[in-house]
């Protein structure tokens, strides 16, 4: 196992959250070698809203699964609220995805069998937290998510909407560092679209950071920032 090299107090205030130093990312070797990111530097501070845009194979998706601990850096470092994560093994890496990281995606990952209650309640679980108060802070993250009501439902009782509503109150019932959101309405009507929307401003306000990759322009409007990807590199900022 490597050593956790801590490179910045957590405690630190304003420290970045996360920080891609020139991160390379290749497939393939020789002839047949692809770039999907090239010396690629991005810093998410605590509190930003930075949405993530490019066309598809612009390397939007790579720094997304580098950002969320699934995948290494080829070459360069990411440094996740202190910590180098390229040199963890992968127990560490996980740990480190569970304890820092919330994940939202396109298509929910919900388990059928589960009601929402119990899908709120699985990240904490794994990590660890007493059996005797998951069920109270998982109706906790349904009542913020608007959807206590419905706790007891299971997803195909559920509409799009409020089964990605319930995604969200999974990814962030650990309290994560970092929340990523891969194409979260990309799935949506454009009325359920603006509900999620306005849930994540809401969050957001209320002091999470959030990192969206999406391909659509009324949705990356609504962050603060807007890194625009394309060939592998970030090629604006705004």
């Amino acid at each position: 196992m490597h050593t956790k090299e801590i490179l910045v107090s957590p405690k630190t205030i304003n420290h970045p959250v996360a920080k891609l130093l020139d991160v390379c990312k290749f497939y393939g070797h020789g002839d047949l070698q692809v770039k999907a990111l090239d010396k690629v530097n991005l810093e998410v501070n605590k509190g930003d809203y930075l949405a993530v845009m490019g066309a598809s194979g612009s390397g939007k998706s790579t720094a997304m699964n580098i950002l969320g601990c699934l995948d290494r850096p080829t070459y360069g470092s990411y440094i996740l609220n202190g910590l180098r994560a390229e040199e963890l093994d992968d127990d560490a890496l996980a740990d480190l995805r569970n304890d820092e990281l919330g994940f939202v995606f396109q298509q929910f990952h919900l388990l059928s069998d589960a009601t929402a209650l119990e899908n709120v309640m699985l990240p904490m679980i794994y990590a660890c937290v007493p059996e005797s108060t998951r069920e109270e802070l998982a109706k906790t993250a349904l009542e913020r998510v608007g959807l206590i009501e419905r706790m007891q439902n299971y997803p195909n009782q559920l509409s799009g909407g409020q089964q990605q509503r319930v995604a969200i109150a999974r990814a962030i019932i650990n309290q994560p560092s970092l929340l990523l959101a891969d194409e979260p309405t990309g799935a949506l009507d454009s009325s359920t679209t603006e509900d999620v929307l306005n849930l994540f401003d809401e969050l957001h306000g209320q002091g999470i950071t959030l990192v969206l990759v999406t391909h659509e322009d009324e949705v990356a409007k609504r962050a603060q920032k807007i890194a625009q990807f394309k060939d592998g590199k970030i090629i604006d900022i705004t």
